[in-house]
């Protein structure tokens, strides 16, 4: 389990008491793009002009993805480059489901294919019919054909002037979804892992799991493992385009999905249209570094929660840690004889801090197991960030989201280093500190396939205005990824929103500002001043 990048779907649908898709334990994310029709230019865009050639800084990191000019379908059989999905009725009134094939590998595009789940529902007005617009809402993990029509409600003004796409990427639900676990057992029995060891035999067991999670997505899924990173997602993603008849990529990303945005105008940036990146992961973060940002983040969100209800920061959250230290000696007892040890209360914590509409629950969760010794709530809420449902099934996003990650990182930090790290983190965070410590060693120990770069590259030099909004409270992506992000792009490329509240996320109907900025940018070409705030 780790807190990579939630959905923000998926809180925001927990928030509503709803069933939004969401991997076990994943992230939210959300991010925009608008890509414009076959036979329409987005080379020119208002305000902000149109497309720069600044270089991001590399920092020292490994050489830059090789840039490609033309697009993804370049190269490859004309089976997969003349193929025409086949929209059929699902999920509801409106919506289509279709695969479109894509190569398994990309080294070798005339062999094995993958099928990719699609949905789509076409613009209401097809008069000014703009083109499509893909979202990918996060994880990395979840599954856009899920999770998108239940949040088309809030994209209906978007909705009129572009087909609403999502996708299953590689290795996710319905396109060859990753499986490391049996359902149930042995997903009941990895909570039971106490995620902040103090000895050496739980400092044993910590890695064994972890081991095993690797092993067992190498017995059950090692075919797609080497290829489900972020970088053949965003070769998928320049496929479905082409398929699509888009001249140019309108895109929207929440989350990870920034980063699979990053990573599509790095590697295709002529071929960026309009895109918002909402919920946005630094790019210059390695693996201790996401972990040292989200440390900083959960805490930032958990000293605001405590400040909301008058309560001082620094005492609240030793408070809470004492509360943790407890569980840890003697778990509580919950609804239908289950227990709440400290590792699922530390996720209840995390889940209600990706949505301020949450914190209430969180209240209650803390006042039953501070004063009535009881762990039902914060259990309750643990289950719904591991996509538990009330039969004791769990989805495989979190299998999902692991495989992706670490396909991505070559990062590994030892056993050793992760011990070294608890004093910082600690003082970062009293609540969150070791726990994030120790799964920078934990998430990808001993993992089956190399990984493929130590930080995602996202300069896009040529590239139109990108849309980037940050939230100044965001609990897993900190707002200072925003700003890292829109220097990355590129001067000119990259252009910053400001969102000041908190939350994991800014676009939504309760955020005027945020929304009308973007929609205005997505619809009408309106680029914002670079810094722009909102709130």
């Amino acid at each position: 389990m780790t807190w990579r990048t939630r959905t923000r779907t998926t809180t925001r649908t927990t928030a509503r008491a709803s069933t939004a898709s969401k991997t076990g334990a994943t992230a939210l994310a959300l991010a925009m793009s608008l890509a414009c029709g076959v036979l329409t230019a987005c080379d020119t865009l208002t305000e902000a002009g149109g497309a720069s050639g600044g270089e991001g800084a590399d920092h020292g990191r490994q050489a830059p993805l090789p840039v490609r000019k033309g697009d993804a379908a370049s190269g490859l059989p004309q089976a997969l480059v003349r193929q025409q999905p086949d929209w059929r009725p699902c999920e509801g009134d409106g919506w289509s489901c279709a695969e479109v094939k894509v190569p398994l590998d990309y080294a070798d595009p005339d062999g094995e294919t993958i099928s990719l789940a699609l949905i789509r529902r076409e613009a209401g007005d097809q008069d000014k019919r703009i083109g499509s617009l893909l979202f990918n809402f996060g994880g990395p993990g979840g599954s856009g054909v899920q999770t998108l029509p239940g949040f088309a409600p809030e994209f209906e003004t978007l909705g009129a002037r572009y087909d609403l796409v999502s996708f299953d990427p590689r290795g996710v639900a319905k396109s060859s979804g990753v499986v490391c676990r049996s359902d149930r057992e042995q997903e009941d029995a990895a909570t039971r892992v106490d995620l902040t060891p103090d000895t050496p035999v739980e400092e044993a067991a910590y890695f064994r799991d972890a081991e095993s999670f690797g092993a067992g997505c190498a017995a059950r899924s090692g075919r797609m493992l080497p290829h489900v990173g972020t970088a053949d997602a965003a070769r998928d993603l320049d496929l479905i385009r082409h398929v699509l008849g888009d001249r140019k990529l309108s895109y929207f990303g929440i989350s990870y999905g920034t980063e699979l945005g990053g990573t599509y105008a790095h590697l295709f940036p002529g071929n960026v249209g309009r895109t918002v990146l909402d919920a946005v992961v630094d790019p210059t973060a390695d693996a201790i570094g996401h972990a040292r940002n989200q440390t900083t983040g959960f805490q930032r969100a958990l000293d605001n929660y405590l400040a909301g209800r008058g309560e001082d920061p620094a005492a609240g959250s030793q408070r809470i840690a004492r509360l943790l230290d407890r569980i840890d000696q003697r778990p509580l007892p919950a609804d239908d004889g289950r227990e709440l040890n400290q590792s699922l209360a530390l996720t209840g914590i995390v889940m209600a801090l990706y949505s301020e509409t949450l914190w209430p629950k969180l209240t209650e969760a803390l006042e039953e197991a501070d004063q009535r010794g009881r762990g039902s709530k914060l259990l309750a809420l643990s289950d719904r960030y591991n996509d538990r449902d009330e039969k004791g099934h769990y989805s495989t996003q979190s299998h999902s989201q692991r495989a992706i990650s670490c396909a991505d990182s070559k990062g590994r930090p030892s056993p050793a280093e992760a011990r070294a790290l608890l004093p910082e983190f600690r003082k970062i965070s009293p609540v969150f500190g070791e726990f994030l410590a120790w799964d920078t060693a934990g998430w990808c120990a001993k993992w089956p396939v190399p990984g493929e770069r130590l930080t995602p590259e996202a300069s896009a030099p040529g590239a139109g205005p990108i849309l980037v909004v940050g939230t100044t409270g965001d609990p897993a992506t900190p707002y200072e990824g925003a700003r890292r992000m829109a220097d990355e792009l590129g001067e000119g490329v990259g252009v910053l929103l400001t969102n000041k509240g908190e939350g994991h996320g800014g676009y939504s109907p309760e955020n005027r500002c945020v929304t009308e900025v973007v929609d205005a940018y997505l619809l009408n070409g309106t680029v914002p001043r670079d810094g722009k705030t909102c709130g």
